[in-house]
C-alpha cells in the first residue's frame, strides 16, 4: 500500500454496505482457548490481521498443529490440535510482534507451563505495560529473566511447572543453557493461589489469567486491586470460555449474584452453584474477586467468531458525519462485543439504529437532523474513543469524552494523538486527564497529512474525518493491517 492515503470525501448522503472481518479479539482468544483444549478445534470467520497472524506463528513456534483453509466466499477458517493444557514445544523462541493478545495471552500460557521461552516484540510492544500481569505470574511461580528493561521484552521466561519437566522434554532446545539458568532470583517464595492484580492499564492481564486456567489444575484466586470498572472484554473471555467448557456450545455467563455484586468465577467439578455440563460457580462477595475453581478442562469445538464490531463502527460513523445508511453483514443485537456500546451514543447523537430482515443493524442519519454534541464516559468502549472523535467535529454542540485515561498507554498515545492531530486539522480540542472536549467546526476542507503514530486506530478513525472535511490524507495508512487488512481498499471503493 502506498505511504499516504488521500481520503476521498463523500459527496452528500452515503448508502453503505460492507462486510468487515471476524473480531480480532474474538479471534485470538478462540486461537488460544483452541490450543488449550484437547483434540482439534475449527475456527471459523477469523479475522487474519498482522496481530492474529503473529499470534498463529507463535503458537506454531510452541509446537501447535495450525492448518486455514480458505473458502470460496473467501471466508478463512483455521484448525488448531490442542494437548489439553500442555505446551508441545518446551523451549521456543517467540515472537509476538505488536499485538497486545499475544504479549499477554501467550505470555500468560508460557508462564503457567512446564518450559523455558525466549519471547521479543516489536519496539512498540517494549513500551506497553507489562509489569502487572509478570508480576501475577511471578506470584504463580514463574520466573523472568529481563534482557533489557524489567518487565517489559524481552525476557526468558521459565514456567511455573518447569522444574517438574521431565528430562525428555527437553530435547527441544531452542534458547540457550545460559538463559534459561538465568530467571529472575525468586528462590526461597513459595507460589501463591491468591493473586493480587491491577487492571487499570490493561484489562487483558485478567483475561490472560482467566483464559489459561486448565494450566494450573489446583485453581487459584485473582484480587483486582485498582479502580477500573470497564471490564466488557473480559465478559467476553468469560463468555468464550463457558463456550469452550459446554460441549453443547451454551452462550449464556455464568455468573452467581452473591450479595447484590455480580462473581465471576468459572470451574468444572466442585462448586456451589451446577450450571450445564458441570460448569460450576463459587459464591464471593466481591465483584473484584475473581476465583478460578480446580479442574477446568477445555474441549474442541467447531466455532464461529462474531463479525468485529470495533471495525463495523467506523462505518457506522460515516453514516452518521455524512447522513445516510451504513449496513454491515453480519452484525446484529446478540453480538457480544463491548463495541456495541457505540451504537447507542450514536442513537443519542441523532442517528437511527435499525434492523433489517436479517436482523442485520443499519445505522441512518437523515441530512434534515443534526448530528448532536454529546457527554460520554467511554471507559468500557475505549477502542471507540478515536472514532467519536472523527466526528465529533460535526455535531451541533462540544462533545466530550471521559473515562479514557488508559488509553494513553496503548499503540499511541491516544489521548495526546487525537488532540494533536485535531487541532493540526484546525478542529478546537482540549486534552483532559482522562479524555478531550472537541468543539464543532465550520471547516469544510483543509490540507492536512495526519500522522497515525503507526496506530491502526489513528489512521482508521481519521479516514472516517475525511469522507466529510474535504483535503484530509492519511500517513502510513499500512499500519490498519494490525487489525483490517482491506480497510482503505474498501474505502477507495466507497468513495
Amino acid at each position: 500500500m502506498k505511504q499516504v492515503f488521500c481520503v476521498k470525501p463523500f459527496n452528500g448522503a452515503v448508502d453503505i454496505d460492507v462486510s468487515v472481518p471476524g473480531s480480532k479479539s474474538m479471534t485470538n482468544r478462540a486461537l488460544l482457548l483452541a490450543a488449550l483444549a484437547e483434540g482439534e478445534s475449527v475456527l471459523r470467520g477469523v479475522g487474519m490481521s498482522d496481530d492474529s497472524r503473529v499470534f498463529m506463528e507463535a503458537l506454531t513456534a510452541l509446537g501447535f498443529d495450525l492448518a486455514e483453509k480458505y473458502g470460496a466466499d473467501g471466508s478463512i477458517s483455521i484448525r488448531v490440535t490442542g494437548y489439553g493444557g500442555e505446551l508441545p514445544q518446551k523451549k521456543a523462541k517467540v515472537y509476538v510482534g505488536s499485538a497486545g493478545t499475544a504479549a499477554r495471552f501467550l505470555t500468560a500460557m508460557m508462564g503457567l507451563s512446564d518450559g523455558c521461552y525466549e519471547v521479543t516484540s516489536s519496539e512498540q510492544m517494549k513500551q506497553r505495560p507489562m509489569r502487572e500481569l509478570i508480576e501475577a505470574l511471578e506470584l504463580l511461580g514463574a520466573q523472568f529473566s529481563f534482557h533489557e528493561e524489567d518487565y517489559a521484552f524481552p525476557f526468558t521466561v521459565r514456567g511455573r511447572r518447569y522444574e517438574e519437566a521431565s528430562d525428555t522434554t527437553e530435547k527441544n532446545n531452542s534458547v540457550s543453557p545460559a538463559e534459561a539458568d538465568s530467571p529472575a532470583d525468586k528462590s526461597g517464595e513459595s507460589p501463591s493461589l491468591e493473586i493480587p492484580l491491577n487492571i487499570d492499564r490493561s484489562s487483558q492481564f485478567l483475561s490472560a489469567l482467566l483464559l489459561c486456567a486448565p494450566m494450573t489444575p489446583e485453581g487459584y484466586s485473582i484480587r483486582l486491586t485498582g479502580t477500573r470498572e470497564a471490564r466488557s472484554y473480559v465478559a467476553i473471555t468469560e463468555h468464550m470460555m463457558a463456550e469452550f467448557m459446554d460441549p453443547d456450545g451454551d452462550s449464556d455467563r455464568h455468573k452467581l449474584s452473591a450479595g447484590g455484586m455480580d462473581v465471576h468465577t468459572l470451574s468444572v467439578g466442585g462448586g456451589n452453584a451446577a450450571g450445564p455440563e458441570g460448569i460450576n460457580l463459587s459464591s464471593d462477595s466481591s465483584k473484584d474477586c475473581y476465583r478460578v475453581l480446580p479442574n477446568i478442562r477445555y474441549r474442541a469445538l467447531d466455532y464461529t467468531v462474531e463479525p468485529d464490531v470495533s471495525a463495523a463502527c467506523y462505518f457506522y460513523a460515516m453514516a452518521a458525519a455524512n447522513g445516510g445508511t451504513a449496513h454491515v453483514f453480519g452484525v446484529t443485537r446478540n453480538n457480544s462485543q463491548g463495541d456495541m456500546r457505540f451504537l447507542d451514543v450514536l442513537e443519542k447523537m441523532g442517528c437511527e439504529i435499525t434492523e433489517d430482515v436479517q436482523g442485520e443493524i443499519c445505522v441512518t442519519r437523515e441530512p434534515q437532523i443534526s448530528l448532536h454534541g454529546i457527554g460520554v464516559d467511554m471507559s468500557d468502549f475505549s477502542d471507540q474513543t478515536m472514532t467519536l472523535a472523527a466526528i465529533a467535529p460535526f455535531a451541533d454542540a462540544p462533545v466530550t469524552i471521559t473515562g479514557v485515561a488508559h488509553i494513553r498507554g496503548q499503540e499511541s498515545n491516544r489521548i495526546e494523538a487525537i488532540v494533536t492531530e485535531l487541532n493540526r486539522l484546525g478542529i478546537r480540542c482540549e486534552e483532559h486527564e482522562d479524555g478531550m472536549t472537541i468543539y464543532p467546526t465550520d471547516e469544510t476542507e483543509t490540507d492536512t497529512l495526519v500522522r497515525t503514530y503507526n496506530d491502526h486506530r489513528m489512521a482508521m478513525a481519521f479516514a472516517v474525518t475525511g469522507t466529510k472535511l474535504r483535503g484530509v490524507s492519511i500517513d502510513n495508512p499500512g499500519c490498519c493491517r494490525k487489525t483490517f487488512d482491506n480497510y482503505f481498499e474498501i474505502l477507495q471503493r466507497l468513495g
